[in-house]
């Protein structure tokens, strides 16, 4: 079977999938923009790279980023035009239907069927627009979120069925369409991503945590910004070591902004909080993007790990960290309440609250013995809903379903 896998950056959710469809023997084709990594036997397909959204004075208000996303899907549509002139014709395509890249599929390959990734439907309210209160969307961000979601919907005709992470992204999307879409989870590694707290960890700059060592405290986002709670965590942890100087708040993740928008006067939030805060440096360390080996350790040896969001797409680190049995403290919104029970296999406090995300720090470092039965429920979660080898089953599962036939299974 031909397995063709349409994403932008690379392999992404997909990653795991594609290189268990290939070591089984089926032939396996990444259409691309970038690529994030290799996995042997799959041919990547390089389209040219569109630039981004255009200011456009004769363009209809809010159309830079449809016509952006629509331009990709052109790029995509002659990528697969010319596979099929070569005879490569796909068996099933799988695809993620945020960018535009999918839009088209049906006009090259009308009897393919295909599998698209559904992870995120925008909403002026009821997600993450709206949800800080004293920022409420006028008349224009409810246009340009509608408007956003053009390229999702002409893909959403182009699929025979959908995939979401969790429930709650799922039912983000229109009610007519959710009957097409399963809830299935990329899945987590749970041999690699497993609890070890006499492992250490040594930073780039040569200093080495270890859990026999002071607490440590673990916060990680792709970006340190307000979308996942990194104002919120760094108040926290000022008022934290004020009662525990013996805390050390580890903030993994970029300068950038993925999510939102910079803050005043531009630069990185992290320096523009900590201006206004009064927290001793010794106590917070900013290793920036390190590899996953070195996120595995921190979680491995953390005496609490910080998930906060606002209500949007669910971090893959929160399950690994949940897997390799730390303690969650999370935020008491969609989709972690999915995820965490609060006082059963972790923490839930309100995102805004700073004072109770100190509080139940505080706790967790005081009475770490009293919490091993959350971080034990943890890992179970994990293993239970998220483990890889069974979400690739139900992966697998569903592509059967589209294409009719079975496909290559590797031998036990």
């Amino acid at each position: 079977m031909h397995v063709a896998f349409v994403h932008r950056r690379g392999f992404g959710q997909f990653a795991a999938l594609a290189a268990q469809l290939a070591q089984a023997g089926n032939e396996v084709s990444l259409i691309t923009e970038t690529i994030d990594q290799k996995i042997p036997s799959v041919r990547v397909v390089r389209h040219r790279a569109e630039s981004g959204p255009r200011a456009n004075p004769h363009m209809a208000r809010h159309m830079g980023t449809p016509d952006h996303h629509a331009r990709i899907g052109h790029r995509v549509a002659e990528t697969l035009d010319a596979m099929v002139r070569q005879g490569l014709v796909p068996d099933v395509v799988v695809g993620h239907i945020g960018w535009g890249s999918m839009m088209f599929l049906k006009d090259v390959l009308p009897n393919v069927p295909a599998l698209g990734y559904c992870e995120f439907f925008y909403r002026s309210e009821g997600a993450d627009i709206g949800f800080v209160p004293d920022d409420q969307p006028d008349l224009e961000t409810r246009k340009r979120l509608r408007l956003r979601n053009i390229a999702q919907l002409l893909s959403l005709e182009a699929i025979e069925a959908g995939i979401s992470p969790t429930e709650w992204q799922r039912s983000l999307y229109p009610a007519d369409i959710r009957e097409r879409i399963s809830v299935c989870h990329e899945g987590i590694d749970t041999v690699r991503f497993r609890p070890d707290p006499t492992t250490s960890v040594t930073l780039s700059d040569g200093r080495v945590l270890s859990g026999n060592g002071p607490p440590i405290v673990t916060f990680v986002a792709r970006d340190l910004e307000p979308y996942r709670g990194f104002p919120q965590a760094l108040a926290a942890a000022a008022k934290v070591v004020r009662q525990r100087p013996d805390a050390l708040f580890v903030f993994v993740g970029g300068d950038g902004t993925s999510y939102g928008v910079p803050p005043p006067g531009g630069g990185a939030w992290k320096d523009h909080l900590l201006a206004s805060l009064d927290i001793p440096r010794e106590n917070i360390l900013f290793p920036g993007v390190v590899p996953h080996s070195v996120l595995r350790q921190l979680f491995q040896i953390s005496s609490a790990h910080l998930y906060l969001t606002y209500p949007f797409v669910l971090s893959w680190s929160v399950l690994e960290a949940m897997a390799c049995g730390a303690l969650v403290i999370g935020s008491d919104t969609a989709p972690v309440r999915e995820v965490i029970r609060a006082g059963r296999n972790g923490l839930l406090v309100p995102f805004f609250d700073t004072d109770a995300l100190a509080e139940a720090i505080l706790g967790a470092l005081t009475n770490p013995e009293g919490h091993f039965a959350m971080r034990a429920a943890a890992r179970r979660t994990v293993e239970r809903r998220f483990r890889l080898a069974d979400c690739l089953d139900r992966q697998r599962n569903l592509l059967e379903k589209l294409i009719g036939k079975p496909l290559l299974h590797k031998a036990a």
